[in-house]
């Protein structure tokens, strides 16, 4: 019989390299505003940079983007700063998702 005093080996665990899920903190993801039916463009503008720091050429740039092909990629980063960014632009009223780059 063994007291409690005996000394024990710690269970091992085994990783299965197949089903092991590696996530990559190092990849960007990106940030996309979607065009809608209800923000003047010259306010998604004034959010671009307010949001970003972006200069007026840019934002206007990226604004266009958005009016003309439904979507524009306005930043790429870590995902903590994507999910600050896109929590930003939700409450300034755009629709604005993120994914992982490719």
């Amino acid at each position: 019989m063994a007291s409690l005093a005996d000394p024990t080996t710690a269970p091992v665990r085994h990783v299965d390299p197949d089903t092991a899920t590696h996530v990559e903190t190092t990849t960007p993801w990106d940030v996309i505003v979607w065009d809608d039916p209800v923000n003047l463009m010259s306010y998604v503008v004034f959010v671009l940079r307010r949001v970003f720091g972006y200069e007026e050429p840019m934002a206007r740039k990226l604004m266009l983007e958005v009016h003309h092909q439904g979507r524009a990629l306005v930043a790429s980063e870590p995902r903590e700063m994507a999910e600050l960014h896109v929590q930003q632009l939700h409450g300034y009223g755009l629709h604005a998702t993120m994914q992982r780059s490719t």
